[in-house]
């Protein structure tokens, strides 16, 4: 009789970032229970958790608003101690501004984070060195609003997607600098696979969606990326838009499909409830779907890949996600106090 699928959890903890809370929540990841709370400075975005240091990174994007929707960018990252609950540092990345993506290299101590470009410049990655917590380095990534971002395993070649720029940024993260474009018609989410050798990318950009003749627009899914070339070798189509995806370790590839329905009373516009779409990343065969909350904007999974966890920013929920038997284990209310809710995500194993 196979285990189910929440033993062995006790002492994990799963943190949620709630955009307009502004706050990162904590769940027991054996029992969903709510453990508490932190206050962060507004607009959260994305969480990162470095386990070598036991800190986890929060991005604060905007004074409010989302992309291309706000009332002026950030500065500032949060660091915070998951163990005792509490802010341990606010490190201010000015002059950059609206931070956004984290991607970790925890063999070298080295954390990556997006930020928009000004008339001055281009977007680019910040390169922060975990152990002083301050800046030591940026990277040029050629497009005004780099987002997510994603590193291979080996640490040495970063991705940036761009939404409406019509490439993902490929960048060395040894030398520093920007090595090529791989054209896409606009980018969300992405993901590398555990080998390095491919890239999965969420296209097209979700604002192509809001406007336009529909036999114009690209057909929604995943591109798939090859590392070596640099250029697109595949698509896996999807229903829907796709905005997050991720990889889990047994090399499964979680794709969030947004749906949606009128809704004037929305500030986000109008959402039925969302998919979250599971494909083979090795095969790129589909898997199966399961039905999600309003507008999932983040994925990730448990450790061991037996768990997704899909965040949804306009139902303010957590959905809880057997991955084998790709049927829903929990919805977890997310506190807020307007539109946006639920964004980042991180998965916390108990300490040692």
């Amino acid at each position: 009789m196979q285990q189910s699928p929440r033993v062995g959890r006790e002492g994990d903890v799963l943190a949620v970032i709630s955009q307009s809370g502004p706050t990162v929540s904590f769940f027991d990841a054996a029992s969903d229970r709510f453990i508490g709370a932190v206050e962060v400075p507004a607009e959260p975005h994305e969480l990162c958790f470095d386990p070598t240091r036991r800190l986890l990174w929060c991005t604060t994007a905007y004074h409010s608003g989302y992309y291309h929707a706000n009332s002026g960018r950030r500065t500032e990252l949060t660091v915070i101690d998951p163990d005792t609950r509490r802010v341990v540092e606010v490190v201010d990345l000015a002059p950059e501004h609206g931070p956004h993506g984290l991607a970790l290299d925890a063999s070298r101590g080295r954390l990556y984070v997006s930020v928009e470009g000004s008339a001055e410049r281009s977007g680019g990655v910040v390169v922060i060195d975990t152990g002083s917590r301050r800046p030591i380095g940026r990277i040029d990534t050629g497009a005004p609003g780099p987002h997510w971002f994603a590193i291979d395993p080996a640490g040495t070649t970063g991705y940036a997607a761009n939404k409406e720029a019509p490439f993902v940024s490929v960048v060395d993260l040894e030398r520093g600098a920007l090595t090529a474009k791989v054209e896409v018609p606009g980018s969300e989410g992405l993901a590398v696979a555990g080998d390095g050798r491919y890239v999965f990318v969420a296209s097209p950009y979700a604002g192509s969606f809001a406007a336009g003749d529909d036999d114009r627009r690209p057909a929604a899914g995943i591109r798939v990326i090859d590392a070596r070339t640099a250029s697109v070798v595949d698509f896996l189509p999807t229903g829907n838009i796709v905005l997050p995806v991720h990889l889990t370790s047994t090399g499964k590839l979680l794709a969030g499909e947004l749906r949606t329905e009128p809704d004037p009373g929305s500030a986000l516009g109008g959402h039925a409830p969302g998919r979250l779409t599971v494909f083979s990343a090795d095969t790129r065969e589909r898997l199966g779907q399961v039905e999600v909350g309003r507008f999932p904007l983040t994925v990730t999974s448990s450790p061991d890949g037996r768990l997704a966890y899909v965040a949804c920013v306009v139902s303010s929920t957590v959905d809880v996600i057997d991955l084998e038997s790709l049927r829903s284990l929990a919805r977890l209310p997310v506190a807020k106090r307007a539109e946006p809710g639920a964004h980042g995500l991180a998965y916390i194993p108990r300490p040692a």
